[in-house]
């Protein structure tokens, strides 16, 4: 069996540590991780993990504070030739690895005590994973990197070794909490919540040496599908009994289990609607089985009409969010997480913040994020994703002056983007936006670049010089190279329906899901606009409802997200909106074309594997980037009529 890949924990990296004298000092759980992590890096390296405190270079040390605030805090010092880390709970572990992304670094000259702690105490993975294979979704729904390394056979694996070494990357990036099933609760997920349960307790075994928590997706119907009653009216008393009788089996088996996450009344999921209640209902119902324990409930935003009238301009799936949850601002209980994407949309290459994120002051918010690829290249193309994220944690969207979403919000969740695929995400290069997104969640002010070139730096160490530079010219710009060669202007969507891949221009254009971009013989866009469109550039903070709805005003890359404009329009760059068009899908080829043409230089200087894996999925890129230049050309040229001022775009 070829053997996983190491991502960004190669045993090279461990050598800097491992070849010290290390003690190692406390007891319990996570302290142990920490020991053993010692004893298999000076195993490797040549180091020894000593008891005598006089004869240690590095000191690991468990604190007695296990205070809520402080449990995952560490402190790094170097003093008298000794690095010194302190931590408590999984504060330690979070230590150990900070000096192995050192290096060397850890154990140079004196350094001053540093104090890290995360900004937020919940930074979760959401797997979309299924017990079954799905006859349409798969085994694992949006993932793009094999099957589960959760479940196989329809059930629990019986070897979680994989899931222990997933357990140990998170770990590494700062990641706490994850939720192991589909959000679309299929009969088999539900039945986790029951009948299954000793399967959910092994999966939290394997994963709690690693500081990590374990979740359920749940199915707001669960007490008619599971318990056979008759209603699932979150006011019913018989449904209250059953969810807290329910919880407190899963306790049982968990005590340490996170809570549940609930898609509810959103494309075809059962909720509190079916009974007259509304989200609020919904989520305290849960919320309150979970208390007792400690638990909390996560509760996803995402709603909104999929059966709309394709011809009915007035119906905007970009207000639903903000019509929905904010009028029940300060109805949801202490223990609710309102789960928000961070667009209105559904993780498009670039879309608006979503305006929920700043109008529900009375709500513990988190704003959710995709590192799978759905929209993005779905781990076929290099699209790294932490300059975006970057954009939209430091957007001030209560205005200037204002706090950023990241100050606004209580934690990050993510649509994780692994599977069983020997390099974890398929891509190897994937594994860049699984480790920043981490890093990330732990500090949002973080450097995108600067992630991406510790990932660089963690996942080829001793690579022969120039590759790093490399890798950081394939992968900085190439979130903005996606969006060149795909959907322009914010517009969004263009997709193939169902599967997400590849150009479709008029895929959803006539479908009930309501994702248009009304292009017709005058121009393109959406108008959101308050004063002649659907009203969601209100939705907004004072500040951005101006700028957003002034034509004149809105940012270009946004334009017609919020504007139905004529092709001949002068964006604020100069160019019209259809030579922007053209420039942007010739130019996106051509840097897929450098990107190929670089990666072919590592040869020989990166893993033979990892060398042929990236060269297969560059070439599928640069077909898929020809692609959409070719049909978005094609399409704007037939329906403005004008032709590119540059003479490149050919159209038969």
């Amino acid at each position: 069996m070829t053997a996983v890949h190491p991502a960004w924990l190669p045993d090279d990296l461990l050598a800097p540590l491992g070849s010290r004298r290390v003690r190692v000092l406390g007891a319990g759980l996570l302290v142990e991780t920490v020991r053993a992590e010692i004893r298999r890096a000076v195993a490797l390296h040549g180091g020894q993990l000593v008891d005598d405190p006089g004869s240690a270079d590095v000191v690991l040390a468990a604190t007695d504070d296990d205070s809520a605030d402080g449990v995952e805090e560490y402190v790094v010092s170097r003093s008298g030739g000794v690095t010194t880390v302190s931590g408590a709970g999984a504060g330690l572990l979070h230590g150990l690895f900070h000096l192995v992304r050192l290096g060397e670094a850890a154990f140079g000259p004196d350094r001053p005590t540093e104090r890290h702690a995360p900004a937020y105490p919940l930074r979760m993975l959401d797997h979309w994973d299924n017990v079954d294979v799905h006859p349409v979704m798969g085994q694992v729904e949006r993932g793009y990197s094999g099957g589960s390394i959760f479940y196989a056979d329809g059930r629990v694996r019986a070897d979680l070794s994989r899931v222990a070494e997933y357990g140990r990357l998170l770990a590494a990036v700062g990641i706490n909490r994850v939720a192991i099933n589909n959000v679309n609760v299929h009969r088999r997920e539900a039945r986790l919540l029951t009948d299954d349960l000793a399967g959910v307790a092994r999966i939290a075994d394997v994963l709690r040496p690693w500081g990590i928590g374990v979740h359920l997706s749940v199915s707001f119907n669960s007490p008619v599908l599971l318990g056979g009653l008759a209603t699932a009216d979150p006011l019913d008393p018989g449904v209250q009994e059953w969810w807290a009788r329910t919880t407190a089996r899963v306790y049982e088996a968990v005590p340490d289990f996170g809570g549940y996450v609930v898609k509810a009344d959103s494309e075809g999921r059962p909720g509190p609607f079916a009974y007259g209640r509304d989200h609020a209902d919904g989520a305290n119902l849960l919320a309150r089985a979970v208390a007792p324990f400690g638990g909390t409930v996560h509760w996803r935003a995402f709603v909104y009409d999929h059966r709309q009238d394709w011809r009915d301009r007035s119906t905007d799936r970009a207000r639903a969010a903000y019509d929905h949850f904010v009028p029940l601002d300060g109805r949801f209980d202490d223990n609710v997480v309102l789960q928000v994407k961070h667009g209105p949309m559904d993780f498009q290459v670039r879309e608006p913040l979503s305006p929920v994120l700043a109008a529900m002051p009375r709500t513990h918010l988190a704003v959710e994020l995709q590192v799978t690829q759905e929209y993005t290249g779905q781990q076929r193309h290099v699209c790294y994703l932490g300059p975006a994220w970057s954009e939209l944690l430091g957007f001030r969207l209560r205005g200037p002056g204002g706090a950023t979403v990241a100050e606004d919000v209580g934690g990050v969740v993510a649509v994780s983007n692994v599977g069983d695929d020997r390099f974890w995400t398929g891509h190897p290069l994937a594994q860049a936006n699984l480790y920043a997104l981490g890093r990330m969640a732990w500090d949002p002010a973080s450097d995108p670049a600067t992630v991406l070139d510790e990932w660089i730096a963690m996942t080829f160490p001793g690579a022969a010089p120039g590759i790093g530079a490399t890798l950081h010219r394939i992968m900085d710009g190439s979130w903005r190279t996606y969006e060149d060669y795909t959907a322009p202007l914010g517009v969004g969507f263009m997709v193939r329906p169902g599967h997400h891949y590849g150009p479709d221009v008029d895929g959803y254009e006539y479908t009930p899901w309501g994702t248009y971009h009304f292009a017709d013989r005058d121009g393109v866009g959406v108008d959101r606009s308050v004063a002649t469109g659907t009203g969601f550039a209100g939705q907004y903070p004072p500040h951005w409802a101006a700028v957003y709805g002034s034509v004149t005003r809105c940012p270009d890359e946004l334009l017609l997200f919020f504007h139905h404009v004529p092709y001949t329009h002068v964006l604020r760059s100069g160019s019209t909106v259809i030579q922007h068009v053209y420039d942007t899908h010739v130019e996106g080829v051509e840097e897929v074309e450098r990107m190929v043409a670089a990666w072919a230089g590592t040869e020989g200087a990166v893993p033979d594997d990892v060398f042929v894996e990236v060269r297969e999925r560059l070439a599928e890129q640069l077909r898929s980037a020809r692609e959409w230049r070719d049909q978005l050309c094609a399409y704007f040229f037939r329906k403005s009529g004008i032709p590119d001022a540059k003479g490149r775009v050919a159209v038969r």
